[in-house]
């Protein structure tokens, strides 16, 4: 899997927690979500979108590279 693939793979398994939670708050209410980390879940993804338009060139890239490999080999794991 390329780094591009990679990316896009966590995504959607960042999606896919999304509407989990979006489903627990639904049944449970909101305050069932105050220890979760969906904040770090916006965070990350907001991070994996700015990769995608990013320039390789940029001095970011490969540090934000690899730490989303790290991100999307967790989930890979867990899943």
């Amino acid at each position: 899997m390329d780094d591009r693939e990679l990316i896009s793979y966590l995504i959607r398994c960042i999606d896919a927690d999304n509407h989990a939670y979006a489903d627990v708050a639904h049944r449970f209410g909101g305050e069932a979500l105050l220890d979760s980390h969906l904040p770090m879940l916006d965070l990350v993804q907001s991070l994996a979108q700015e990769w995608q338009v990013m320039d390789p060139a940029d001095d970011r890239y490969a540090g934000l590279t690899h730490a989303l490999r790290v991100v999307a080999q967790a989930y890979h794991r867990a899943g």
